[in-house]
């Protein structure tokens, strides 16, 4: 099993987790599988950036993006280096710490 450690966010995981998860597991999965609820508009089709994450440690051992990635998270708000999809970052054997954004680009939400 792999450990992600996330860090507090204010409304989605305000004391921050440690997950326990099967390498292969997309991040996406691994946080909704215990009830962080990240968005995912898309349904995880690699078709919006609601699920963006910043993977702040082991961010080297993940998949690596495909092009369709990339192009998507260039509309991401606050991208960053350690940025990536989570519905398509894919846990391998290495610990990570990620970080869930303050903020997506999905107005309705975050102007409700």
């Amino acid at each position: 099993m792999t450990q992600i450690v996330i860090l507090p966010h204010a409304t989605l995981c305000p004391d921050g987790a440690v997950l326990d998860v099967e390498p292969g597991t997309t991040i996406c999965d691994a946080l909704l599988a215990n009830d962080i609820e990240i968005e995912h508009a898309c349904e995880k089709s690699c078709a919006c950036t609601t699920c963006h994450v910043l993977v702040r440690e082991g961010f080297n051992s993940l998949n690596e993006a495909d092009e369709l990635e990339e192009d998507q998270l260039d509309k991401a708000w606050g991208l960053e280096s350690c940025s990536r999809l989570s519905c398509q970052a894919e846990v391998a054997d290495t610990d990570l710490v990620v970080e869930l954004p303050k903020y997506t680009i999905n107005h309705a939400r975050e102007h409700h």
